[in-house]
C-alpha cells in the first residue's frame, strides 16, 4: 500500500452540534475546529509507514452559507500546523465544495466528486502518483465506504458497527476490511496489516 485517503469530519476533526442550524455538522468557527486526540500522532505514524496521506471530504459549508473559503483556508492552516509540530505531513488536500441545495448558485451542482462517486478519491490519488488500488479509504460514513469500494480502496472504517449501519451494507463487498474506533487505532491497524498480522474483520453487530 503507498497512500491512506482520510475523510475530515469525524476522522480528522470532532463533529460540532449546532442548535441554531438543528444539525450536527463540520465547524463553523475556527473556535470549533479542533482535531480528535491521536489524530496528529496516528498521521505521524502512517508516514513512518512511507504512506502518503490526504485529505478527501465532502465540505459544503460554503455552499449552503454557513463558512467562507477564507475560513475553510484557517482550519487548513490550523490542522496542518498541528500535524506538523507533532512530527506528521499531509501530502494534499482535496475537498468537494458541491452541494445539490447550495444557496451559492455556482456551487449548485450534481458534480461527479462528491461522495459517494468517486472523483475526490481519483483526483486525491492522480495527485500523489498512486493507484486507488494501493490506498486505504478511511472514513466515518457510509458515503466514504461506497467511494473507497467503487475506486478499489482497501476501506478502513472510524466509529461504531451498529445496526443502523449494516442495513445499508448488508452486501458484502460494501463492509469494510476492518473498523476501529479512531484514527490512532485505525492507524495501528494499517502498521499491523502492512507488518503480516492479520487484523480482524468487522462483526456484524445486529443481534449481538
Amino acid at each position: 500500500m503507498k497512500a491512506v485517503l482520510l475523510d475530515r469530519d469525524g476522522v480528522i476533526n470532532a463533529l460540532i452540534h449546532h442548535p441554531d442550524a438543528g444539525v450536527i455538522d463540520s465547524p463553523f468557527t475556527l473556535a470549533q475546529f479542533r482535531l480528535l486526540p491521536g489524530v496528529a500522532k496516528a498521521i505521524r505514524q502512517l508516514n513512518d509507514l512511507a504512506l502518503a496521506v490526504a485529505i478527501v471530504s465532502n465540505q459544503p459549508g460554503i455552499a449552503k452559507g454557513y463558512l467562507t473559503a477564507e475560513l475553510l483556508e484557517c482550519f487548513n492552516r490550523k490542522m496542518l500546523s498541528e500535524v506538523a509540530d507533532a512530527g506528521g505531513r499531509i501530502d494534499a488536500i482535496h475537498y468537494c465544495l458541491h452541494h445539490p441545495d447550495a444557496v451559492v448558485p455556482e456551487l449548485k451542482q450534481n458534480c461527479d466528486c462528491r461522495k459517494p462517486k468517486t472523483g475526490l478519491l481519483e483526483l486525491a490519488a492522480h495527485d500523489l502518483n498512486v493507484a486507488l488500488s494501493d490506498c486505504y479509504m478511511v472514513g466515518d460514513g457510509i458515503p466514504d465506504l461506497v467511494a473507497g469500494v467503487t475506486a478499489g480502496c482497501r476501506t478502513v472504517f472510524i466509529g461504531r458497527w451498529k445496526c443502523e449501519i449494516c442495513q445499508f451494507t448488508e452486501a458484502p463487498h460494501v463492509r469494510p476490511a476492518f473498523t476501529a474506533k479512531s484514527l490512532w487505532e485505525a492507524s495501528q491497524m494499517i502498521r499491523s496489516e502492512m507488518n503480516g498480522v492479520a487484523c480482524v474483520a468487522p462483526q456484524n453487530a445486529c443481534g449481538s
